[in-house]
């Protein structure tokens, strides 16, 4: 572990040389700012875009995201985890503390994120929550965290109705998680105008923060005459105060833009020494008694953009501690110790991401991200206007439909988000008899939810992403598709009308810059329609599930609850025939339906059965199909089910696809494992014949060269996978490999032995035991083994958690001659050592 960091530090300049943490770079920006109070405010915009499956709730997998499941839990693994726990190394490239940087920067996270990170990386969940907490003392009880509009949709070209619940949302969205009121708020692509300054300020907010480029004008404190700033560059050093036609103003920070880009697209972060040396420098010009040099970026540069972004940002952090004229603060802290002695006058209808506004969202401006020559969009033009007619046929089915269950509609809609985050049915039905003044009966609150959830889609149809890149036919605008095809399927549920042909007839008024996928309503019929799904689909896919799953009388499976009853099972070799009973309930919506089915299953992938309303009488013909399965004539059993009226037929396709994927993982395990055989059969015939051609220096086969390689990479893994991997062992097999100059497969053997690692993790969390910690070791060595990085995060992270009360304790029985204690505190060093942590 020690060669390897110091065998990339170089490579990444985060710590060159010993110089690097030399106070002399720093002394000539000190020396001549010392007049002049300096605060440095570094602030992070943390955002992904909703991924969620509509119907199920859930991100599925993104093969673009490979080899991990999705692009959420890829940045979570880059960039949000690893600055809840950022590394911090010596000369030598030992670490010698682990800090967070959420501690000590302002950030905001987007909701629809932070709901995703709070149940599939709680632990990274807990330290961006706990940085807010902790930190207020540091910045005179100010949080480093501000709040989002919900799902970062571009605020200016919203329905004034649509914006209210956007702020109204992101707020309580904020104050459930960080249990205060947020006094700041990031608008989603810093889209800004009057009308949102001034509901800003209705709902408490005290500042937001824009892109230099949105300031028009600014001018000082008590003088009349503004100075239109045309071209010219705002000061960024200091706060400002828009004056508002409501008479009162708000607080804006117009970040620096130059430095924000840098750190963004100029890889300002591969030197930390730089990074930290631009940011003093943007107050050498001042005269002013202080200054504010603060930037604003996607929080993902720190990590995901940028590799190892979050360690040069922590020793950034850190050496700013130590300049006695800088004080890293957050915008409340400035805001209420420093309140605005300038005003500023905002260019309407401006972003930080589109120079020509806010076309980017709704016209051909010329921004894109890339694309192939000649591409165009006008698409977007289209997609809007489709959309913005969606949004108003959506809004009359809600008022419609919500008069005889709300007294005021649009502001139950505003106390939603109670029931979206927290779908416990006990709550959702005392939200629902409040919101009611009265006890709802089962179809009320059924269509309550329905008409609800219809005005979340409509919501998350405008999410700004499906706007922003190159295409109509991009995975971001068949994202906000599938939310608008979720909103017609409700509004469709509750009135029967069909709004999706004229959607359609809107929609394909937009068209793909590919030929092939032709306009909207041809790309919706390929990609989002065939998506859509009912309770019956959910009955098919359980259905299908109980071929290789345990059934359970109750269960969860996405956002649906599952009741079984009746169901039976019939084998005969390989062969199985089932049947029951499926209750399938919403736990979005409550609506529920109950269904009966009967599959046949002939081993492998070979399945067929059938699907319908509880009631057909599949019992009847159960009872013919069993005489003949049990005599396995099963020709006549698939006729049967054939014949079945009224029904879904049911396959291998109606699981939905995360499940398709893990059973077919399931079935080729076995095939896996002979072919892993076999391959090490064939390495283990040729390594002579490899020794040779080394020794003599000639080249091996490429054809026998490839098996060779394949029979190692196996043999390797069999070892990172049997029940006590042996490090030695794999370091052999990494020599045998460089001797023949042969590669081994990566991304076949990080991922098990990762995976073992974190399990160790948790072992080790869980009961701190003797085992446990040798357990970890003997993985880590074998990471070590290994002629690759593999991600020691989560075991170094782990190492610094343990308490160093227990370990203080340990020691001193140790020294008192407790044998069990000394050999935990000896096991528990060496573990230190090899993650190259200082003790």
């Amino acid at each position: 572990m020690f060669t390897f960091l110091r065998s990339i530090l170089p490579a990444l300049f985060l710590i060159p040389d010993p110089c690097f943490f030399h106070p002399s770079p720093l002394a000539p920006v000190s020396g001549i700012v010392s007049r002049v109070k300096r605060y440095v405010t570094i602030h992070g915009h943390f955002y992904q875009p909703p991924r969620e499956n509509p119907w199920l709730e859930a991100v599925e997998t993104e093969e673009s995201a490979w080899p991990y499941h999705d692009w959420n839990e890829r940045i979570t693994s880059e960039c949000y985890r690893p600055n809840g726990a950022a590394r911090l190394l010596d000369e030598d490239g030992t670490i010698r503390r682990i800090v967070n940087n959420y501690e000590r920067i302002s950030f905001n996270f987007g909701p629809t994120l932070f709901s995703w990170l709070e149940e599939h990386a709680p632990d990274t969940y807990a330290r961006i929550v706990e940085a807010d907490s902790t930190s207020r003392e540091r910045f005179g009880g100010e949080g480093p965290a501000i709040a989002q509009c919900y799902n970062h949709m571009i605020m200016p070209l919203a329905s004034r109705r649509d914006r209210i619940t956007q702020i109204r949302w992101g707020i309580a969205d904020f104050r459930h998680r960080f249990g205060r009121e947020p006094e700041g708020i990031w608008l989603p692509e810093t889209a800004v105008d009057t009308e949102t300054l001034e509901l800003l300020l209705d709902h408490g907010i005290r500042f937001t923060i824009l892109a230099p480029s949105q300031a028009e004008a600014v001018r000082a404190d008590g003088t009349s005459e503004w100075k239109e700033l045309g071209t010219a560059p705002v000061d960024t050093t200091r706060g400002y105060a828009v004056p508002l036609p409501s008479g009162r103003s708000i607080g804006v920070f117009f970040y620096d833009g130059p430095l924000s880009r840098s750190v963004a697209f100029d890889r300002l972060l591969d030197r930390g020494e730089n990074f930290i040396t631009s940011l003093s420098a943007r107050c050498l010009a001042s005269s002013e008694e202080f200054c504010l040099s603060h930037i604003a970026t996607d929080g993902e540069s720190y990590g995901h953009h940028h590799r190892h972004g979050d360690m040069a940002l922590a020793w950034t952090l850190e050496k700013f501690d130590e300049i006695p004229e800088a004080d890293i603060t957050v915008y409340g802290q400035f805001l209420r110790e420093h309140p605005p002695e300038h005003e500023a006058r905002i260019r309407e209808n401006s972003s930080w991401s589109c120079a020509h506004g806010v076309e980017r969202w709704r016209s051909d401006c010329g921004c894109h991200t890339g694309g192939e020559a000649g591409w165009h969009q006008l698409w977007r033009t289209g997609l809007r206007n489709a959309l913005d007619w969606l949004r108003d046929k959506l809004a009359e089915v809600f008022e419609s439909g919500s008069g005889p269950l709300f007294e005021n509609p649009w502001e139950s809609r505003d106390r939603y988000i109670e029931v979206i985050l927290d779908r416990n049915e006990e709550n959702v039905l005392g939200w629902l008899e409040r919101e009611m003044n009265r006890t709802p009966e089962r179809g009320e609150a059924v269509r309550a939810l329905q008409l609800l959830e219809m005005q979340r889609h409509s919501l998350l149809m405008y999410t700004s992403c499906g706007w922003f890149f190159n295409d109509l036919s991009g995975i971001e605008t068949l994202q906000i598709l599938r939310y608008a095809a979720r909103a017609i399927q409700l509004a469709q549920s509750l009135t029967g009308s069909d709004l999706e042909s004229e959607f359609l007839g809107l929609l394909s008024k937009a068209g793909s810059n590919l030929p092939a996928r032709g306009d909207g309503s041809e790309i919706w019929k390929a990609d989002v329609e065939p998506g859509v799904i009912g309770l019956r689909d959910v009955a098919a896919h359980c259905a299908v599930s109980a071929v290789f799953d345990a059934v359970e009388q109750e269960s969860e499976v996405y956002c649906y609850r599952i009741q079984s009853r009746n169901f039976t099972r019939r084998t005969a070799g390989r062969a199985e025939l089932m049947h029951g009973e499926i209750t399938v309930t919403s736990l979005i919506t409550l609506e529920t339906e109950a269904f009966e089915m009967i599959v046949l299953y002939l081993g492998d992938l070979s399945l067929s059965g059938a699907l319908a309303p509880a009631g057909n009488g599949f019992e009847k013909t159960l009872s013919r199909l069993i005489p003949s399965f049990d005599e396995l004539d099963f020709m006549s059993v698939l006729r049967g089910i054939d014949e079945l009226e009224s029904t879904k037929p049911l396959s291998i396709r109606s699981l939905f696809s995360d499940d398709q994927r893990r059973i077919l993982a399931e079935i080729q395990e076995n095939e896996l494992a002979e072919i892993s055989s076999t391959w090490s059969d064939l390495y283990d015939r040729y390594v002579p014949l490899i020794q040779h051609h080394a020794r003599l220096g000639i080249a091996f086969p490429r054809s026998m060269r490839i098996a060779a390689e394949l029979g190692l990479t196996m043999q390797v893994r069999d070892e990172i996978l049997s029940e006590q991997p042996d490090p030695d062992r794999l370091a052999s097999l990494v020599r045998e490999a460089s001797s023949g100059s042969m590669h081994l497969d990566r991304d076949v053997l990080i991922f098990p032995l990762q995976r073992r690692i974190v399990h160790a993790c948790h072992a080790l969390s869980r009961d701190r035991s003797l085992e446990s910690l040798r357990e970890l070791s003997r993985l880590v060595e074998c990471a070590r083994a290994l002629p690759f990085e593999v991600d020691l995060w989560t075991a170094q992270t782990t190492w610094d958690h343990i308490d160093k009360e227990e370990f203080a304790e340990r020691s001193a029985s140790a020294n008192e001659g407790d044998a069990e204690s000394k050999r935990w505190t000896d096991a528990f060093a060496a573990l230190g050592e090899i993650l190259a942590i200082r003790s």
